[in-house]
């Protein structure tokens, strides 16, 4: 008998194979992000960078280099004012000749402060001292004539730790909006070639303003370095500055009076 092949269910189609046949499917969404992440990256953007995108990361690398800089001298010269400081207070008071005394500050590199604060000192009274009975003498006394050298020599000390902080402040202070300036301006570009193009869809968007917004982070990462070694070296000067301050007033006792009035040392 023959069969009835009117009654007989037609097969169902095989399943197409999105890779075989080209049509979109989780092939081509993988290569497509795989296209918008590589445009986020920073390759990418150096290459499609204009004049001021480079000036904007120029001026972020210098401040970053200068930032580095200051943090490694500043370092440096407060860890070795620290480790001297002690040893040179000590060694003056515990000398017993005012002049051996006076001979060992001179001997200091000139980076040291404190002695440098010392010598000041002792030239002012060595000064009043032989201007005696002269009208220098008349119109400030002793006391007056060396305090007045101790606060110019401890103003110049004090300076002298300031160098580099304007530049950290400054770079702490205005990075991050160094940075948002050329994240505004690249989003600026990109939606200019997103409305050129007439490509609207997250993956035409997200690589432009992502690659735009590494300048930020660029920004951040400068900043926030420059701002930890502010306030790190803000605090370590404002303990040398109180050292100077009490080396300072033993300095005014001693030579004004004959003697020092302090804890280190007692009376000399």
């Amino acid at each position: 008998m023959l069969q009835d092949t009117a009654s007989t269910p037609p097969a169902d189609p095989a399943p197409l194979d999105p890779m075989s046949t080209g049509m979109p499917g989780a092939g081509f969404s993988g290569s497509s992000d795989a296209a918008a992440f590589n445009q986020m990256g920073f390759e990418h953007m150096i290459q499609n960078m204009d004049t001021v995108a480079w000036t904007v990361l120029v001026v972020l690398v210098i401040m970053s280099a200068g930032s580095w800089y200051f943090t490694f001298v500043n370092f440096v010269k407060n860890m070795v004012i620290r480790a001297r400081a002690e040893k040179v207070i000590r060694s003056f008071w515990e000398t017993a000749n005012a002049q051996d005394a006076i001979r060992f500050m001179e001997e200091q590199p000139p980076n040291e402060p404190f002695s440098k604060i010392a010598l000041d000192c002792a030239q002012a009274a060595a000064h009043h001292q032989r201007h005696e009975g002269s009208r220098l003498v008349e119109a400030l006394n002793r006391s007056e004539f060396i305090d007045r050298a101790l606060r110019q020599a401890v103003t110049r000390e004090s300076a002298k730790l300031e160098n580099g902080m304007t530049w950290l402040a400054t770079v702490g202070a205005t990075a991050p909006f160094v940075g948002l300036l050329g994240t505004v301006w690249g989003i600026y570009h990109a939606l200019i070639r997103i409305g050129a193009t007439g490509q609207a869809s997250i993956d035409a968007v997200a690589g432009p303003v992502g690659e735009a917004l590494i300048m930020t982070a660029i920004g951040l990462f400068v900043a926030i370095p420059a701002v930890l070694a502010y306030n790190f070296f803000n605090r370590i000067n404002r303990n040398t500055n109180a050292n100077f301050d009490t080396f300072a007033h033993d300095l005014h006792d001693f030579f004004a009076t004959g003697s020092r009035v302090g804890e280190m040392g007692g009376k000399h």
